[in-house]
């Protein structure tokens, strides 16, 4: 296997993170042994950053020790893979407004032992203003204040040397308007107040998605 990025590896095509913890699935991937250790496939078609590393990402600041405020967390699937990267040294403080999603989440964090759930709406981080300064924002909420959401926690939380990663989901902003018309007005709003490193389309992985890595001006 060859390291592209900080702990995440391709083989023939596919991607994949060393297991944190040995025998963990977040749900089927696929497990490989080898003399390294135990890795898990990564699949584009079930999270974003892995569909946008497939699209020939060049930027994906995740790396050993991060600590990450994860907004929209849900059931930790694409999370459990961020805390293979980020390893036992790192944290990740993962805000859900799902109840039954932080439920199904909490067997992941007491496993992985990196991942902290919070039950918080990320419109309100007053409700979580206990956590620490993060190395990344990550967001991945679909909803029609997307942009606001990710500006208002990385205002509060964010580092000066940070990271904000977006996935923008344009049928959640406008379902009447062209993606590219929808990607269009939020990139003006997020150029406000970050410089976007990189975006790139994650069509055909998931439809109607743009994914921004961003730091503060």
């Amino acid at each position: 296997m060859k390291e592209i990025f900080h702990g995440v590896w391709t083989e023939k095509g596919r991607l994949f993170t060393k297991n944190l913890v040995h025998g963990f699935r977040s749900h089927s991937e696929n497990i490989v042994k080898t003399k390294n250790g135990e890795f898990r496939e990564w699949d584009p078609y079930h999270s974003k950053p892995s569909a946008a590393i497939a699209k020939g990402l060049k930027n994906f600041p995740v790396k050993m020790k991060d600590k990450i405020l994860y907004l929209g967390i849900s059931s930790g699937a694409t999370a459990s893979f961020f805390s293979d990267i980020i390893g036992s040294g790192g944290i990740i403080y993962g805000v859900e407004i799902s109840d039954r999603s932080i439920r199904d989440l909490n067997p992941v964090a007491e496993k992985r032992k990196n991942i902290v759930p919070i039950l918080a709406d990320s419109r309100k981080p007053q409700d979580y203003s206990w956590i620490e300064a993060v190395d990344i924002v990550y967001q991945d909420v679909a909803a029609r204040d997307q942009s606001e959401i990710i500006i208002r926690n990385a205002q509060q939380f964010l580092k000066k040397s940070g990271f904000a990663i977006l996935a923008i989901k344009s049928r959640s902003i406008n379902v009447v308007k062209p993606p590219t018309e929808v990607y269009k007005e939020e990139l003006k709003k997020l150029g406000q107040h970050f410089e976007i490193i990189e975006k790139i389309e994650l069509d055909p992985y998931e439809r109607d998605h743009i994914f921004l890595v961003m730091k503060f001006k």
